[in-house]
């Protein structure tokens, strides 16, 4: 199935130029010039992944970014900034965007993140075809089934962002075992982010939001002080 890919970007050779790589990618693409037009498209069409520019007219990326995460919308948000500033990389991360990209940047780099993120993202099967050997992860409280792409605490269904529920399985997946930052870059974000660590803080931050009962006091994700993190199962 074609996958759709929706553009905000008010700088039109700019969403040309996106617009045509996309095509010639083979994904269908929605076009959006302004960050209320941009909402407005994804509430109703509900993309595969969005290209979200950080400075728009009528509501800027930030904004559209936090509004979609409110509205319980976990489609993946990949944003486009002109300005190479640590501050709004990660104001944006804490919003709910998944990833960002520093302009200027070649189309080739572009298709690649959104292929990435999109096979990552891609259940393997359907809720339906989920067979009864799926994989389940189940500690105390928290339940995860990583092919269905849900999770919950206490019996109550638990919302992420895709690159958070990548992350916790990778976690998940690697129990007991600490893993670095570098590790945690190179694994879930699959690429190099030139040792910018503070990406894999802010998610870890916003998964003990939701799945620990006290952030401050983990029972899960447990920091190794020095090297990264390590999930644990908590202790009866």
């Amino acid at each position: 199935m074609t996958k759709t890919i929706l553009v905000v970007e008010d700088e039109l050779s700019i969403a040309t130029l996106l617009q045509y790589n996309l095509e010639q990618a083979g994904f269908h693409v929605l076009l959006a010039h302004d960050g209320k037009k941009g909402l407005d498209l994804a509430v109703e069409k509900t993309p595969d992944l969005m290209l979200l520019d950080l400075m728009l007219p009528t509501m800027d990326g930030m904004e559209v970014c936090k509004e979609l995460r409110s509205l319980r919308m976990n489609i993946p948000i990949i944003m486009l900034t002109a300005r190479d500033d640590e501050f709004d990389k990660v104001l944006g991360l804490e919003l709910g965007a998944d990833d960002y990209m520093t302009k200027p940047f070649s189309p080739r780099e572009v298709i690649a993140r959104v292929k990435a993120v999109l096979r990552r993202f891609t259940p393997s099967a359907s809720a339906e075809e989920v067979k009864t050997g799926e994989t389940t992860y189940e500690y105390g409280s928290l339940k995860v089934f990583p092919e269905r792409f849900e999770a919950f605490l206490n019996e109550e269904a638990l919302e992420f962002t895709p690159k958070e529920f990548e992350l916790l399985v990778y976690l998940l997946e690697n129990k007991n075992r600490v893993l670095t930052r570098d590790q945690l870059l190179s694994s879930v974000w699959n690429y190099d982010f030139a040792g910018d660590t503070r990406i894999v803080d802010v998610h870890i931050s916003h998964l003990r939001d939701k799945i620990e009962e006290n952030s401050r006091k983990p029972l899960f994700i447990k920091t190794i002080r020095g090297l990264g993190y390590k999930f644990e199962e908590p202790r009866k």
